[in-house]
């Protein structure tokens, strides 16, 4: 959440040279960033994540919490309903996903830069059943100079249930567009690579269309997909999670 501040030009009024002392009024130091604490809540026709559904290709319900500190540490907190970890066949618990996270936010020139950690905790899923637990640990790092985004992530632990998949990653693309009266474009490239794990590895694409609809409200559209292997992301015979597809989705923010 970025707060623009503009300087207040401060002058001392006293009788006939008021107006000529306000002239040449030094601005006011800006004042400093304020910590901010805000909640979301929303849903989506299709949980979507780094392109593969996790939800079957059907609606979701999310929310989180956000904790900004005027001195760049951040963290939060943000959940969803899920499908893919039930409809694994021989795992029976699993539904929700919370992930926790924190991190700093700083500049260096004209660069601003993103340090973190999140944590993806499956509350009581029993994924071990047919591979590896699958909470999982990431750090990340990112920069943004102007429109574009690049993000680095790394996992610490298994990926997402996948054996022997710690040092897996995935590199995140992306540009910020505003085009005016509340729309945003943003078009995104992703790389998701898994270690012991190449048929799962992939790449994916999205666009997403945001609308600003006031008083905390947005809406989006997104055209999203992937070129992951035919059969790695499936749910039933021929459910492929990574086809290309439209999700919409309407949040609010307080």
């Amino acid at each position: 959440m970025k707060k623009i501040l503009t300087p207040i030009l401060v002058a001392l009024t006293w009788g006939a040279a008021a107006s000529a002392m306000a002239q040449t009024a030094a601005p006011a130091a800006p004042a400093e960033p304020e910590s901010t604490l805000a909640f979301n809540v929303g849903g989506v026709s299709d949980y979507r994540y780094r392109g593969i559904s996790q939800s079957r290709k059907q609606a979701a319900l999310q929310g989180g919490a956000d904790y900004n500190d005027k001195s760049g540490f951040y963290v939060g907190a943000w959940g969803s309903t899920i499908k893919w970890i039930t409809d694994t066949p021989g795992v029976t618990s699993g539904n929700t996903e919370l992930d926790l996270y924190g991190g700093y936010k700083g500049t260096a020139g004209d660069v601003a830069y993103d340090v973190g950690f999140l944590r993806y905790e499956y509350a009581g899923n029993n994924y071990k059943n047919v591979g590896a637990d699958a909470n999982t640990n990431e750090v990340y790092v990112a920069g943004t100079l102007g429109l574009f985004t690049a993000k680095y992530s790394y996992a610490t632990s298994n990926l997402f249930g996948n054996i022997n998949s710690k040092g897996s990653y995935y590199l995140d693309l992306s540009a910020a567009l505003d085009l005016g009266d509340g729309y945003s474009l943003t078009p995104h490239v992703g790389r998701q690579s898994i270690v012991n794990g190449a048929p799962y590895s992939y790449n994916d694409y999205a666009l997403t269309l945001g609308k600003d609809l006031g008083n905390g409200l947005s809406a989006s559209a997104a055209a999203i997909g992937t070129n992951a292997l035919k059969g790695s992301y499936v749910y039933g015979a021929n459910n492929q999670l990574g086809s290309s597809g439209l999700v919409v989705g309407l949040k609010y923010t307080f």
